[in-house]
């Protein structure tokens, strides 16, 4: 699953005495390559038109890599690079962004070698990092910035590759499962006719044995999706058993609460149209070429549209839970960082949105809320303040701290990275809330279900017994992990597992049809 980038400097090394070969090429003797090359504008305007600064860069890297010799004079090099062009269809792409334009095609053998070439190695490109720069659409913030040499390893890549054109294309591909296993799903259904249905009607909450004019409808469609086995009669209006179970299957395949009860959430999931399911397909294919970016093998990785956290070890999934995230006024954010500390039973200073939207209109209400809820207020340098001499109207620069208990909002524990934003995981003890669904319901932390169990996976035995030591003295501790752990948030709305199996999570942040429009796709 994480293996491939270790292909990388194999695959270099068998292209360099490519590299030495164009070296050897005299300076006084350039090449009818590097001439165009050099004369881009003037030699191929209908080229140069269509490749901005590093596009050009790697196209002459390529070609020097290759001796500065035409690169698609054989039919069957050409015949197998079409064939894997087509083939990106599969990934989501559009093949017909990567066809020459006119003026290119009908021109001169040079100029269409270039141009094969330049579509060779931006579909490489694009499969590989994303055809879209994630930074613009949906950025993700690193403690740890990586600047990766994309032309060296895309050249890597596309060197021996000539050689193998589809195997070329499959190692640029993400070996990632979720990558894997979503294009194969996608390659299926992008050939097969979308189903037509009619939105479900809104109206009120339609619970276990209710009659409603909308469930024959509702049965019809939870049929033909394969939710329900038995075809339904027709007038037949009663909100029977079977059809709750079959809702609760749509439900739980969509991250919802499985409940059973058809409300507006369930409504809306229902509503969104074959046309955009299949689109999602495609959103997700490109946020899994982004993901492989950034998975390590031994990673927390937390999918806030989905709100579930996956412990991966050596590449495999070991652990998986439910989580809280950010609701969408306060979204958690996208970032990439290292767990480095537990913070044991902790103490909670409330940030200063919350403080400021949440806490100060309920004191100004009624100041006895800050007994109700066991907050002390404090100065910036945290000493103690009496609540009576503050005016709460306009407090200045205070805080306000919780003391460690049952029924502090972090629980037992915080799990603690570096990031910009002040967010963390933590425990909490609002425990019921795990069996909603969407749960966005933080202020941009993520709540993690049985956060101990979590705790385990990242300390050594010994370590445990020490948490468990220090759990036990209800007092606040900070503990050093002796191996920082990479995290991951980040975030999709639809994947498949290995037997085929899609689920799709609903679009809490409202994110997907932007990245379709930019995909070339309408909403």
């Amino acid at each position: 699953m994480f293996k491939k980038h270790a292909c990388y400097l194999s695959l270099f090394l068998l292209a360099a005495p490519l590299v030495a070969t164009a070296q050897d090429v005299p300076a006084d003797h350039e090449s009818p390559v590097q001439l165009a090359l050099a004369r881009l504008p003037t030699a191929c305007p209908g080229l140069a038109a269509h490749l901005d600064a590093p596009a050009q860069s790697l196209l002459q890297a390529f070609y020097q890599q290759q001796g500065e010799q035409l690169l698609w004079s054989s039919s069957e090099r050409s015949a197998a690079l079409q064939a894997q062009l087509q083939q990106l269809a599969d990934d989501g792409l559009d093949p017909i962004h990567y066809r020459s334009p006119d003026d290119v095609a009908a021109g001169d053998a040079l100029c269409s070698d270039l141009s094969l070439s330049q579509h060779y190695l931006q579909a490489l490109h694009d499969l590989h990092y994303g055809r879209l720069p994630q930074e613009r659409f949906e950025p993700m913030w690193h403690a740890q910035p990586l600047q990766p040499d994309r032309q060296a390893q895309l050249l890597a890549i596309a060197g021996p590759g000539l050689q193998d054109i589809a195997a070329a294309f499959a190692l640029a591909r993400p070996s990632l499962a979720h990558y894997q296993n979503l294009r194969q799903l996608y390659a299926q259904q992008r050939l097969l006719a979308l189903p037509h249905w009619q939105p479900l009607a809104s109206g009120p909450l339609l619970r276990p044995q209710m009659q409603d004019a909308r469930v024959p409808e509702l049965a019809q469609r939870l049929f033909k999706e394969g939710y329900l086995s038995a075809q339904p009669k027709a007038l037949d209006t009663l909100y029977s058993s079977d059809l709750v179970s079959a809702v609760k299957s749509f439900q739980l395949s969509h991250s919802l609460q499985a409940d059973g009860v058809l409300g507006a959430g369930t409504l809306n999931e229902l509503n969104i149209s074959p046309h955009m399911r299949r689109e999602q397909l495609r959103i997700n294919l490109e946020r899994f070429r982004w993901l492989a970016q950034d998975l390590e093998p031994d990673s927390l990785l937390v999918n806030l549209a989905a709100a579930q956290l996956t412990v991966y070890q050596g590449g495999v999934a070991v652990w998986q839970t439910r989580t809280q995230v950010g609701r969408a006024e306060r979204q958690t954010p996208l970032l990439k960082s290292r767990v480095t500390r537990l913070t044991l039973n902790p103490t909670w200073t409330v940030p200063p949105t919350i403080f400021r939207e949440d806490k100060l209109p309920e004191i100004r209400r009624d100041q006895s809320f800050l007994n109700r809820q066991n907050l002390q207020v404090l100065d910036s340098q945290g000493h103690p303040l009496a609540v009576e001499d503050i005016d709460w109207d306009n407090p200045g620069n205070i805080l306000l701290r919780q003391d460690a208990g049952p029924r502090n909002p972090l629980g037992q524990m915080a799990i603690r990275f570096p990031n910009p934003f002040s967010v963390y995981l933590h425990d909490t003890p609002s425990q019921a809330l795990f069996n909603k669904g969407p749960r966005a319901f933080s202020s941009g932390c993520v709540r993690v279900e049985h956060a101990l169990q979590l705790r385990d996976l990242l300390v050594s035995p010994a370590e445990r017994v020490r948490t468990d030591e220090l759990l036990s003295t209800g007092l606040t501790h900070e503990f050093r992990l002796t191996t920082p752990v990479p995290i991951l948030l980040t975030y999709w709305t639809a994947q498949a597992d290995s037997h085929g199996q899609l689920s799709y999570a609903p679009d809490i942040y409202g994110r997907d049809a932007a990245l379709l429009v930019a995909l070339g796709g309408k909403p």
